[in-house]
Formats: structure tokens, C-alpha cells, sequence
């Protein structure tokens, strides 16, 4: 999903903002049509037959960061997904973002969450279940990308990696270094979104709470537990 400025289009689906005042004759099942012809993206046939792990959506936001480089001048890019549950606080949370805000993930696993560290309002490294040598280890419904920005980058885009669909995007926002991410949801102590899953899942697993005291990890874990 795509947030520009003041409309939505799920995974990168619409074409244009919707306007309410669209003549009447056209039936919303052809403008849908419209829209999914017009952003039909999928995946290269070399990574579909690929073992294991296959990088799903790329081609979909790939095309919808294309279109907004085509059509857009300001707002803001998110991309969102069927599967998260969304507080509606998280979009006024992102719509002032300068250049990339972030903000924690609820998670249906052991971690339990995917956040910045924070102390003294201040990121000082990143809390996630797999870290994997990442710049920025941080889940997909975890930060938005202001469209100022995203266009003084042309060749910004997600790689074709799976497990590094963020970090690769976010590389390719350089330069564009961690200290440089915008704190949101009360310098991350509140969880505005969750990776929602339904499955029997385990309770988030202790935090060390001599590493991360006077951190946001703390506060974080007290709300999800």
C-alpha cells in the first residue's frame, strides 16, 4: 500500500486519488479493473523458480514507486499489506515526515516486536528477531518515506532479496544514515500496527532489563507481553 499525500491505495493499486465526485455512469467494478490492469506487476519468472524463500511484493511496490515518481510531488510513501492491523493515529503519525520516520511493530512471534532502540530520545540501535547483518533491521510496516525525499533518489527501489526488502530499500535511499530516522509514536514507546497472524503463538520471550533499561524496549514489552 501507498500513502500519498492525502489518499491511500492498497499495495499500489490506484492510479489516482479517489474522487467521490466521479461521474456516476462509471461503475466502481470497472475503475477497479482500471486500476489493477494499470498496476499489474508480477513477479520475474527467474525468482519464482527459486527454492524456499521467494520475494513476494517487490514487483508491486517496485511499480508503485514508479508511478509516484510519474504523478507526485509530495506526501508520503508507505507501504502497508492486508495482513497488519492499523491504529489510525499511525498516518497522522507519519504524514509530517521530512525524509524517513520510523516507529515499533507489533510481531506474532517470540521477539514480539521490531523497533528502534531509543534512549534519552535518541536511537541507539534496533530490536528485531532477525537482525541478520542489517543496516536497518526493521520490519515493512515500520517506516515511511517522505516523497521529497524518494525523488532526489531516482534509483531508489526494493531488491529482489528476500529477508532484505527493507534494508535494501532503505540502502538505497543513501546517503541516508540511521541517526537521520525520525522517531515517531512517542519516540516509539507505543505500537500503532501489528503484523497480525492467525496462529497459536508462544508469550514474547524476557528482555534483559539491565541492557535495555531507560530504553523504549521496556515500556514496549510491558504493552504486548
Amino acid at each position: 500500500m501507498v500513502y500519498v499525500s492525502n489518499f491511500f491505495t492498497e499495495k499500489s493499486l490506484c492510479t489516482q486519488p479517489l474522487n467521490f465526485q466521479q461521474e456516476k455512469s462509471t461503475p466502481p467494478a470497472k475503475l477497479l479493473l482500471q486500476c489493477v490492469k494499470n498496476f499489474s506487476a508480477p513477479m520475474p519468472e527467474r525468482f519464482k523458480k527459486i527454492r524456499g524463500a521467494k520475494p513476494k511484493g517487490v514487483a508491486n511496490r517496485n511499480r508503485g514507486l514508479k508511478w509516484i515518481r510519474q504523478n507526485a510531488v509530495e506526501g508520503v510513501v508507505y507501504f502497508a499489506d492486508d495482513d497488519n492491523t492499523y491504529d489510525v493515529r499511525l498516518f497522522n503519525e507519519m504524514r509530517n515526515t521530512q525524509k524517513v520516520s520510523m516507529w515499533p511493530v507489533g510481531l506474532c512471534t517470540r521477539t514480539g516486536l521490531s523497533t528502534p532502540i531509543v534512549k534519552n530520545g535518541q536511537l541507539i540501535g534496533f530490536y528485531d528477531g532477525w537482525i541478520a547483518g542489517r543496516k536497518f533491521p526493521v520490519d515493512m510496516a515500520g517506516f515511511a518515506v517522505s516523497v521529497k525525499f524518494l525523488l532526489e533518489r531516482p534509483d531508489a527501489k526494493m531488491p529482489y532479496k528476500p529477508g532484505f526488502e527493507e534494508d535494501g530499500f532503505l540502502r538505497t535511499l543513501a546517503p541516508f544514515e540511521p541517526h537521520q530516522i525520525e522517531l515517531k509514536a512517542d519516540n516509539c514507546t507505543k505500537i500503532l500496527v501489528w503484523h497480525t497472524q492467525t496462529k497459536k503463538n508462544e508469550p514474547s520471550l524476557k528482555v534483559d532489563k539491565e541492557k535495555y533499561k531507560n530504553t523504549n524496549i521496556l515500556r514496549l514489552k510491558d504493552i504486548i507481553v
